[in-house]
């Protein structure tokens, strides 16, 4: 089974604690929203260590480099049955200017072809109120956990 890794990072405001949460992608989720948004993460490649992948693929999913004390959260198992290993981190990262790596599929299916798409297509930060409403049901418990942390 496949592992990722990736960094729930988190801010104080007037309204609370706020989470920076991506958008994917390519064209199976364009139209979707809430359910749909993610911490930013990625496959851990061989030999490499959890945090260092996580710290990889926030970089290139967002152009952000998380800095600070990194909080390791309790794994979580997504629809697929990938596990998800993650950090929090307090940070600052402008969702206005972020940057994403690519990848390539084939689109529309079957049409023989290739098309590149952001791994991210934006980015937010979110009370954690309405990071519950937006981001993938399996990942919510890295909210409550956040919460209970950071209180």
């Amino acid at each position: 089974m496949k592992t990722s890794a990736g960094i729930l990072m988190y801010r104080r405001s007037n309204d609370g604690i706020e989470v920076f949460l991506i958008h994917p992608g390519g064209p199976y989720f364009i139209n979707k929203d809430n359910g749909a948004w993610s911490i930013p993460k990625g496959e851990i490649d061989e030999g490499e260590d959890g945090l260092a992948a996580a710290k990889r693929e926030f970089q290139e999913e967002t152009g952000c480099v998380p800095e600070g004390t990194f909080l390791p959260l309790s794994p979580i198992r997504q629809r697929s049955g990938k596990i998800v290993i993650s950090w929090a981190v307090e940070g600052d990262c402008d969702a206005d200017s972020m940057t994403s790596n690519s990848f390539s599929l084939e689109w529309p299916p079957k049409s023989g072809r290739r098309q590149e798409f952001p791994e991210a297509d934006r980015a937010a930060w979110f009370t954690l109120r309405e990071a519950r409403h937006k981001i993938n049901p399996a990942q919510a418990p890295l909210l409550d956990e956040l919460f209970s942390i950071t209180k």
